[in-house]
């Protein structure tokens, strides 16, 4: 007994003796860091912005911890918070500059603008004493002197299609909530859609009400979509998970050196924990994101859909700053239900880290499942024994690659250019009114919009606005020609007598020739196949904007709804119950 007692006396004196040694060393690391400012602030050879210094050693400093513990100045919190808060002081309307001037896409429904008779389609060309159109009339200049503290006042002037004089407007700025659900329709009879933009604080809410309303409609199966879905607020991503999870179901946990491990479990009786659940997620669904899909995942609730998330499991605290800026600092990691923690690796340094997707199209991970491998290290197991990884991202059960028709060179420059923005909204300002009457609700413009025959049009004002087409070029003889010295020619061009020995001597080369036309032939209809492809996901884009500008936000992805690859899978999900039930169940009871 003594030896045992001074065996602990021991080891309880070692690690007093550690303790003590961290301590001290970290103070001697503080007060070498103080002794630097102090150096710098009374002997540098000039007078220092110490201000400047300070904050990009605390940036620097950061940094060597992980990707997303960072450092944000006061003038930057509210901006970064915004989102995430749901709301910010202005006057309620959405916008889009072209050609130097300020259109107004939509009016926030109860809003300041609103109440005074602000209409989408209006120029704004005044605000205040300021002239608000030319080169200078970006984006930041808008928000900076449209939005401002609740109960201020701003003077905007406007132009209104079908009016003569300019309408000025007092506008009393108030408090404009933030949406952070895009949007929810029927997909069919029985399967209603909610597109979640981010985790804020009151996503909630809204997807309690987008659940209840879809009820109301007949819903009884749901795809939840994710995708570029970056994450947002821990606690709203378990309560948005215990709408789906029942029986005091674990969600996620954290747990980090300084912070004890938490459990965070399903309370109460959730909306929807009954009914086929698809979750699409995609290389953008990060965070909070992640930890829904991964409980969904992990207790064989649902069906994952799309390609492997960002990776990011790492969970951030912020610390105020006695200056109003801000420390949001990584305190913990968080962990799936089965144990997994999906934070990629960031040893190759920030700039590859968030490079990621560049890494993941070079090694064909977005074209094909094959080229991802996880170590048998990382596997994990769900309720009902199927296998999951941890190690970087939540691995979907179904694989739905990148549509790369969207990829042409036509689609990407018109894109770039904003094309389809400036037409839409050229269209839309020159047709409002009278369009709007015949056609009232986005049902009536859904079921007329092929008779307006827009694209021919919309080419020629591309055309106008420097994108043109791209032919497909049939260069038989230039690619042959280049195949052949590639591959057949060993000799050079001065063993020949002549030009035409040579060519005689690739003429008689028939079978060469045969194959090379074949598979000049296969390339050519492989490219008019994307590009044919490409035509269809632009005229939709086109549609969905106009729907947008007219209709407002939610009628975006209504419009385009046919031409999302990841919602037909998950629709090809729902409705083919052996093949849902298959994806859920353990290896050994799937049906055959």
């Amino acid at each position: 007994m003594k030896r045992i007692i001074f065996t602990l006396l021991i080891l309880i004196s070692a690690n007093s003796f550690a303790q003590q040694l961290d301590k001290t060393e970290l103070q001697a690391s503080e007060n070498k860091m103080s002794f630097t400012l102090y150096m710098i602030r009374n002997y540098y050879a000039e007078k220092p912005d110490m201000k400047k210094i300070v904050e990009k050693g605390i940036v620097n400093m950061l940094k060597e911890l992980d990707p997303h513990s960072v450092y944000i100045n006061k003038d930057d919190v509210q901006k970064m918070n915004e989102p995430l808060q749901g709301n910010f002081d202005g006057i309620g309307v959405s916008f889009q500059i072209m050609k130097d001037t300020i259109y107004v896409v939509d009016v926030i429904r109860g809003g300041p603008s609103e109440k005074v008779g602000v209409m989408a389609g209006d120029k704004i060309i005044k605000v205040d004493d300021f002239v608000a159109t030319g080169d200078t009339i970006k984006n930041d200049w808008v928000f900076k002197h449209l939005r401002g503290e609740k109960g201020s006042k701003v003077i905007v002037t406007i132009e209104r299609k079908g009016r003569k004089e300019p309408i000025v407007f007092n506008i009393t700025r108030d408090k404009i909530p933030i949406v952070s659900v895009d949007t929810w329709f029927m997909l069919d009879k029985t399967t209603g859609y909610i597109r979640l933009d981010r985790f804020a604080q009151n996503s909630l809410e809204e997807v309690q009400n987008a659940l209840k309303d879809l009820q109301k409609q007949g819903m009884k199966d749901l795809v939840f979509d994710l995708r570029g879905n970056g994450g947002g607020y821990l606690d709203v991503a378990f309560k948005l998970c215990d709408e789906f999870l029942s029986d005091d179901k674990l969600l996620v946990y954290t747990e980090g050196v300084s912070s004890p491990k938490q459990e965070y479990k399903a309370e109460a009786k959730g909306i929807f924990e009954k009914g086929k659940l698809v979750v699409l997620i995609d290389e953008g669904s990060a965070s909070a994101s992640e930890i829904l899909s991964g409980a969904i995942q992990d207790w064989d609730r649902g069906v994952v859909v799309g390609r492997r998330s960002f990776g990011k499991g790492l969970v951030q605290r912020p610390f105020n700053l006695p200056d109003g800026s801000q420390i949001r600092l990584t305190t913990s990691r968080y962990f799936t239900p089965s144990g997994r923690c999906i934070q990629k690796p960031w040893n190759d340094g920030l700039d590859s880290y968030f490079n990621d997707y560049m890494k993941r199209y070079q090694h064909k991970e977005l074209i094909t499942q094959d080229s991802i491998s996880f170590p048998d290290s990382l596997k994990y197991s769900t309720a009902n024994g199927r296998v999951v990884y941890g190690g970087g991202g939540i691995m979907p059960d179904i694989f739905v690659p990148i549509d790369t028709s969207r990829a042409s060179d036509y689609l990407i420059n018109l894109r770039s250019k904003g094309v389809f923005n400036n037409f839409a909204m050229k269209w839309v300002d020159e047709n409002r009114v009278e369009f709007l009457k015949k056609y009232p609700t986005f049902e009536a413009f859904d079921k007329s919009y092929d008779s307006l025959k827009l694209m021919a049009s919309f080419e020629v004002y591309a055309k106008q606005e420097g994108v043109e087409r791209n032919e497909i070029k049939k260069e038989w003889v230039n690619i042959m020609l280049m195949e052949a010295l590639q591959k057949q020619v060993k000799d050079t061009l001065a063993q020949y007598t002549s030009y035409k020995t040579y060519a005689n001597d690739l003429l008689s080369k028939s079978e060469l020739l045969k194959e090379l036309i074949e598979k000049a032939e296969a390339e050519d209809k492989k490219m008019s196949e994307m590009m044919a492809k490409s035509d269809v996901y632009i005229e939709a884009s086109l549609k969905a904007i106009i729907a947008r500008n007219l209709y407002g936000v939610s009628y975006y992805y209504q419009s385009i709804k046919n031409t999302d690859e990841g919602l037909t899978k998950a629709m090809s999900v729902i409705n083919n119950e052996k093949l849902y039930n298959n994806l859920l169940s353990s290896p050994k009871t799937k049906k055959k």
